[in-house]
């Protein structure tokens, strides 16, 4: 999946869940830590695979559930301990929903079940890794642009573009959470002298 897909999903279900276990929309750092950790997949294995050459695949160490389930059981934990399970749930929701996106991805897109990258390395990850990220991206891209010229890939840009507008419109709806951090804070008054 591509980021957009993945933080939209994740959104979604987070919105839903805090409707369902709170009855009120996500907070502003609930929302922001379900967009994080559904791209810290990705964040963690690209990098590594790509760039540095560390890792076999950038679907490897932070894809698999070997990782990311004590991972989010850690989360989950320090969530309880805290009192507060509002951002540890959106933790688990959106790395745990980027794995399922990258399950349901090439299915959808290529009708192939591809999960053996969840139990990595039990199940070695085929040879992605690459020193220069550029020339990967860009036949990943490349591939997905041949893809969207498909009458299959058409359908995907459709349905693509119903889901990144549903989690806009879930988000606003929600009133926005996130969006306050990334304005500035209005100035503060000027106190008289007196």
């Amino acid at each position: 999946m591509w980021p957009w897909e993945h933080a939209a999903a994740a959104y979604l279900l987070y919105s839903a869940a805090s409707r369902w276990l709170w009855g009120r929309p996500p907070s502003t750092r609930a929302a922001v830590v379900v967009g994080f950790a559904s791209l810290l997949p990705d964040l963690v294995d690209k990098p590594l695979a790509w760039w540095l050459a560390v890792l076999p695949s950038g679907r490897s160490l932070g894809h698999s559930l070997l990782v990311a389930v004590p991972v989010v059981a850690v989360a989950l934990a320090a969530g309880r301990a805290r009192g507060d399970s509002r951002a540890s749930v959106a933790f688990a929701v959106g790395y745990l929903s980027h794995l399922a996106g990258d399950v349901a991805y090439p299915l959808v897109v290529d009708g192939e079940l591809r999960a053996g990258f969840l139990l990595w390395p039990v199940i070695p990850a085929p040879d992605g890794g690459t020193t220069s990220a550029l020339p990967h991206l860009q036949d990943l891209v490349g591939a997905f642009v041949r893809f969207l010229g498909t009458p299959r890939g058409a359908l995907y840009l459709l349905a693509d573009a119903a889901l990144v507008a549903a989690a806009v419109a879930v988000w606003v709806a929600d009133g926005t959470p996130g969006l306050r951090w990334l304005r500035p804070s209005p100035p503060e008054p000027a106190r008289e002298r007196g």
